[in-house]
């Protein structure tokens, strides 16, 4: 009565914990599909709060025609303008989002037609839109590994041998069978010291493989949720689907017995108490080390197909995010692409990361001088091109009315430092970011966009107009290769590249003693200065002010210094 009594409370415990544990997933289920009917038509605020995994794998390994620079994604916060469009759940969508801005198309391919289809398609069906992000959830992210730095190695390198581990199994094997019919002491002595090294081995065996084993998890769950993406029917990615389920296929064998995976690793662990007595069996048998080396064999042989499958399935988790990013914003357009050549025009361009911005309208026929004040909205101005004809050769969403521009190479030079691992001066990164856009621009290839902040700025007056404009004059003579978007404080540049440049300024209004701006953009250079008036608006000393004032006033009428 006793033993029944007792067995009924350990059934009772585990039928309790079963149960929690599928009212928790139940839970979990509910609170996420809220999340994602909630997300929808909001930023990702959640998300930009994260610490930043490594993004990068997938553009690294993949073939590329033309990628935007390390100079010009640092100029333009892309890492930023990333976390705000990135709603992916998934390890390959964050890594296939990252490659798309990376690599902005420099011709029409067809996939933009395609893309616009499906995002057509999730925007009028809320209910599939939701179900495949809970599919993509549960498959979830790969951690700190990328599966696209660990592939190559599985490739290059053979699965170890399971020679010492199959040793230790009959080594135990036989002291059982000693205790049993022979010495019961020596037996259990020997199968003690068994399970000791296998313990003690397992752990540094375990963690050496820590990467492959995450990978290998990640494998198993992208074939989980490419089953469950097949099982939906989706119409939308009809074709993507079937590639999934040949790639599934083919990967059958890797996943056959992979439950021999412990919990941290495997497709399944759910922490019941059968996955917490098979951690102990992995830990003194290495059963989990043995199927690894086995797994490895498999997967070797199906590299190919696990990089498809994550390609895809990386693809459709970007295309939901896209369209998650596009309910999100305010006002977006569909761009509109030319392969020849034809003007850059964008009405009411909006920069994307700032929560008021000022919109801004052009057309250009040749390339941009723009001039004016400190802090009127050059900078700002020029980021907010940049980064819509980014967007409109990657996801094919501006933050504008109207973009219609030649698909272009975009190239930028803005926010330069010193660059004390290579001892080099601002002024030599400022050339050297200048003369790659040069080399690119004589390359005869698609063209190039480019944009400037401030030319030469970390040179003397005399050598930095002198430079400068000989700089400018070749970029505006070659404009079938090249447009180009430069600010500056030289007021003396605009006068000599008025013939080779349209002119146009930002400007501020000094009132009760403080500088204000509209941040429009205007026609013609700029015909006023605000640098000495900031240093009053901000308490400067009077005397520093107006001394200051009268040297500059002094300089304009007579072209001479003197204090």
């Amino acid at each position: 009565m006793t033993g029944a009594y007792i067995l009924g409370i350990i059934a009772s415990f585990i039928a309790a914990v079963f149960l929690i544990g599928l009212q928790n997933r139940k839970n979990e289920e509910r609170s996420f599909k809220k999340k994602c009917a909630d997300e929808y038509g909001a930023a990702p605020s959640s998300r930009i709060k994260r610490q930043r995994a490594d993004v990068s794998g997938y553009y690294k390994s993949a073939e590329k025609k033309f990628s935007i620079d390390d100079i010009t994604w640092n100029d333009l916060s892309m890492n930023e303008v990333y976390d705000r469009i990135s709603y992916c759940e998934t390890s390959s969508g964050e890594e296939y989002l990252y490659y798309l801005l990376r690599c902005p198309q420099t011709f029409d391919n067809g996939t933009f037609n395609k893309l616009e289809n499906e995002l057509a398609a999730l925007s009028k069906d809320e209910s599939e839109r939701i179900h495949l992000k809970e599919t993509l959830h549960c498959i979830g992210k790969s951690g700190k590994y990328s599966i696209y730095d660990y592939l190559p190695l599985i490739d290059k390198n053979s699965a170890g041998s399971n020679l010492v581990h199959v040793l230790m199994l009959i080594l135990m094997v036989l002291s059982v069978l000693l205790m049993s019919f022979f010495n019961f002491t020596l037996g259990f002595l020997i199968l003690i010291i068994a399970f000791a090294v296998n313990m003690v081995t397992y752990f540094k065996i375990k963690s050496a493989l820590a990467p492959y084993l995450m990978t290998f998890s990640y494998v198993l769950r992208l074939m989980k949720g490419g089953e469950a993406l097949a099982l939906t029917e989706s119409d939308i990615f009809k074709d993507d689907i079937n590639k999934i389920k040949e790639c599934v296929s083919k990967l059958k064998g890797f996943s056959r017995g992979s439950w021999i995976l412990s919990k941290g690793y495997g497709a399944t662990g759910s922490g019941n108490p059968f996955d917490i007595i098979m951690d102990y069996v992995r830990m003194l048998t290495h059963i989990d080390l043995i199927k690894f080396n086995s797994m490895y064999k498999k997967l070797k042989q199906e590299i190919p197909s696990v990089q498809k499958l994550t390609e895809i399935i990386g693809y459709i988790d970007s295309v939901i995010s896209i369209a998650y990013f596009r309910a999100s914003v305010s006002e977006y357009t569909v761009p509109e692409l030319m392969e020849n050549h034809g003007e850059y025009q964008i009405e009411n361009g909006r920069h994307l990361l700032m929560d008021n911005p000022v919109p801004n309208s052009f057309a250009a026929k040749k390339g941009f001088l723009i001039t004016g004040s400190n802090a009127s909205g050059k900078s700002t101005f020029l980021k907010m091109c940049a980064i819509n004809s980014i967007m409109a050769q990657t996801i094919h969403t501006c933050t504008c009315t109207s973009y219609k521009a030649p698909f272009y190479r975009v190239f930028t030079s803005m926010a330069l430092r010193d660059d004390l691992t290579l001892g080099d001066s601002y002024y030599m990164v400022e050339i050297k970011s200048l003369k790659r856009i040069l080399d690119s621009a004589a390359y005869d290839g698609d063209p190039v966009l480019c944009f400037i902040d401030e030319v030469l700025r970390g040179t003397n007056t005399i050598e930095r107009i002198a430079a400068s404009s000989k700089i400018l004059e070749y970029f505006a003579s070659h404009k079938e290769r090249v447009l180009c978007f430069a600010a500056t404080h030289d007021r003396e540049l605009a006068e000599v590249l008025h013939d080779h440049f349209e002119v146009h300024h930002f400007e501020g209004d000094m009132e009760n003693g403080d500088v204000t701006f509209d941040y429009k953009l205007k026609a013609g250079p700029a015909t006023k200065r605000n640098a000495i008036s900031l240093l009053k608006s901000i308490g400067y000393n009077d005397d520093i002010v107006c001394e200051a004032e009268s040297m500059a006033k002094r300089f304009e009428e007579h072209g001479l210094w003197t204090l």
